[in-house]
């Protein structure tokens, strides 16, 4: 079911609005995975919320590194938070700790 906001339909509107923060969202793991791939590592972008909350996954050898808490928190976090004001949190959901920041 769609509801209309002036011309366009709502989940119309949804969907370019996720297409464009994956966008963003990707450009800024593009620029961070050369680091983590020098070790083997990646990451990967699972989920955008309705409510903005975004959903990564470590690949790789970051799985199991045991810096991938301090690696998300220094860096990636901040990266992807800066990447649109819209995003609420990031999480990574196979941090060492096993769960979610």
């Amino acid at each position: 079911e769609c509801e209309w906001i002036s011309d366009v339909c709502s989940s119309d509107l949804q969907t370019e609005i996720n297409k464009e923060l994956t966008g963003r969202i990707e450009t800024v793991l593009q620029e961070i995975r050369p680091f983590l791939m020098a070790d083997g590592g990646d990451i990967a972008l699972q989920e955008i919320s309705d409510d903005f909350v975004v959903r990564l996954e470590y690949l790789g050898t970051c799985k199991t590194c045991s810096m991938n808490v301090s690696t998300f928190k220094s860096g990636i976090e901040q990266a992807v938070m800066r990447a649109d004001p819209r995003i609420r949190s990031v999480q990574v959901d196979n941090l060492i700790s096993g769960d979610f920041v």
